[in-house]
């Protein structure tokens, strides 16, 4: 199983970028789909998480509003589009497979993780 985060860039306060996540290697449509994120000295956090189907979404309050989580089955991609962001917001971003049914943020529950893709926010 591989899954291809890729999409991040250095952007100012404000501005926003769209991150992509390329899996391969597992049915995809069959795997609800998370992002989290790390920045330095801190912990893995959950970001936004969606449903194999596309049926529903969740997301960390911290992003409400301005994220949104989406899914090609097609393509077996998952997108995040980040908008109106924060100098907070900076980190590493890394995809994340889950085939259970019941929602989880803990990042303990994903089965399958991608490398990771740096977001870094100018103030």
């Amino acid at each position: 199983v591989q899954l291809q985060a890729s999409g991040g860039g250095l952007v100012q306060a404000g501005g926003s970028l769209r991150l992509s996540c390329s899996a391969s290697g597992l049915t995809f449509s069959t795997y609800a789909m998370g992002w989290f994120r790390q920045a330095p000295g801190k912990e893995r956090e959950f970001v936004a998480r969606i449903s194999w189907s596309s049926g529903s979404w969740y997301y960390a309050d911290s992003v409400k509003g301005r994220f949104t989580i989406s899914r090609d089955n097609a393509k077996s991609t998952v997108y995040l589009q980040m908008n109106n962001l924060k100098p907070e917001d900076t980190a590493v971003y890394y995809c994340a497979a889950d085939a259970a049914i019941l929602r989880s943020i803990n990042a303990g529950d994903y089965e399958y993780w991608g490398q990771g893709t740096q977001v870094t926010v100018s103030s």
